[in-house]
């Protein structure tokens, strides 16, 4: 059979056995139906004036409370017109004004984390032109800074261990509010939550505590589920914000589908919140599909998705995207199984957004590094240094210690298969550089994985719209 797969700015074409099986998000099986969007913004209200487990907006609103409104970047969420976003943040602005909340004591903050500061035009694309009308001018539109030390509080340790730093504008909020999205995620299982909070409002000290090696490599990890350390780190992490705040997070989170068109929508304390949603997002998340296990995984990249544009070329990026594959299908999939993944490669590490990531590649080839945890122990370095930090905080730049983050995922791709096969790569040996081999073609790539570990007739997965739709985690029939 003919295939077509993510790679570049389009597709290549690959011929594979017509045994294979193929597997495409809201397509091969079809989502749970979501919400009519005629029905939208009256469910969405609902939600909002019910809330689970703690009291309503007009109750916790008021004359002279400070209300801040904090919301997930541009990675996650849609930006068509009946978005979450777009749907809840009016409601609950309507909802706060009616309390008696001056429209100058509401801050709006993009939930950016470590990821580079949204511009203008990506936060418009995110709220809609009449929140940025209504808010934008008098500055109470804003990014989160993690490294903005002023504006952080150090709230000690968590009883995990984490260290619990956070955004101090959120923390002194007589209303801390949560816009969330529940999707499969395989850092955690799921987005929203308290997962929001633990890592969109924090800084590179507390996003260690659970984005790194001890955490990411335990069994446990692998497959994806909600039911690992990081889960529970991120729960803890949020709980102990409201512990020290004295107060809870108004949480509206939306169960979404592969077009992020709301399932479903709830409110209220995020633990309640998390323990209603996630039931839902299951049906649509966890896919009871396959009725035998793969040998082989096939998919491509392009160049841009969710991280930005070179994430398909970057080569850290690469190996963790076949990471985030793995770890959502792993339930599918034979112990190790052999990966052919069609990237451009071309050597674009798109130094302006992601600017530590070329130096850490580099370091990886030298100095007795043998696997991406040997890295591991320059976290630290990096996320201290001046340049990088200057271009997070003025440059649109990924924070420094998001790159250690990729690489603790990046390295599940070599404990769960036996090989990674890079086709169509420019520059080969940007993924050589990480340990993967190199073919041109597909059909040289499944010629040798067939000689070296598969055999005559493998069981196929092919996954051909692997990162331009959102993502499901595979599982058996049974």
């Amino acid at each position: 059979m003919k295939l077509q797969f993510e790679y570049g700015h389009g597709f290549m074409e690959a011929e594979l056995p017509d045994h294979t099986d193929v597997f495409i998000p809201g397509e091969t099986v079809s989502d749970p139906p979501h919400i009519p969007f005629d029905k939208l913004a009256d469910e969405t209200r609902r939600s909002i004036q019910n809330p689970l487990g703690m009291e309503g907006l007009s109750v916790l609103g008021g004359p002279g409370k400070k209300a801040v409104i904090v919301f997930p970047d541009k990675v996650k969420g849609g930006t068509q017109a009946q978005s979450h976003r777009k749907t809840a943040i009016p409601i609950i602005i309507e909802e706060l004004l009616a309390s008696g909340v001056h429209k100058k004591d509401i801050l709006l903050i993009c939930s950016n984390g470590l990821h580079r500061k949204n511009t203008k035009e990506e936060i418009t694309s995110l709220l809609g032109e009449e929140i940025i009308h209504e808010f934008w001018g008098t500055g109470q539109i804003i990014n989160h800074d993690s490294e903005d030390r002023e504006n952080l509080i150090d709230l000690g340790k968590d009883e995990m261990g984490s260290r619990v730093i956070m955004n101090r504008q959120v923390f002194e909020a007589d209303i801390p509010i949560l816009i969330g999205h529940v999707l499969g995620n395989p850092y955690g299982g799921y987005s929203g939550g308290y997962k929001h909070c633990a890592t969109g409002i924090t800084s590179w000290e507390s996003i260690a505590c659970h984005h790194n090696p001890a955490v990411m490599h335990k069994d446990e990890f692998t497959p994806v589920s909600v039911h690992n350390e990081m889960r529970s780190r991120f729960d803890a992490i949020g709980m102990h914000m409201e512990k020290a705040m004295g107060k809870k997070f108004f949480t509206c989170d939306a169960v979404l589908d592969t077009r992020a068109n709301q399932i479903a929508v709830f409110s209220g304390y995020a633990q309640e919140v998390q323990r209603s949603s996630w039931p839902i997002a299951d049906q649509r998340t966890y896919v009871k599909w396959a009725d035998k296990k793969y040998d082989l995984l096939v998919f491509g990249m392009p160049q841009a998705f969710h991280y930005g544009n070179g994430m398909g070329t970057n080569p850290i990026f690469i190996m963790q995207a076949i990471s985030a594959t793995l770890i959502r299908h792993k339930r599918i999939l034979t112990d190790t199984p052999v990966v052919i993944c069609a990237s451009l490669c071309n050597g674009y590490f798109h130094d302006e957004e992601f600017p530590s990531y070329r130096e850490v590649y580099e370091l990886f080839q030298h100095d007795y590094h043998q696997t991406l945890p040997d890295l591991d122990r320059y976290g630290e370095y990096f996320a201290r240094k001046p340049e990088y930090i200057e271009k997070y905080r003025f440059g649109y730049g990924y924070h420094p210690y998001h790159t250690f983050s990729m690489l603790s995922c990046a390295h599940i791709a070599e404990i769960h298969s036996k090989a990674i096969y890079i086709v169509g790569a420019m520059e080969g040996g940007y993924a050589r550089g990480m340990g993967m081999k190199t073919r041109a073609t597909f059909k040289e790539a499944y010629a040798d994985a067939q000689r070296k570990y598969l055999g005559d007739s493998p069981p196929i997965l092919a996954l051909p719209k692997a990162f331009t739709t959102a993502a499901v985690h595979l599982d058996m029939k049974d």
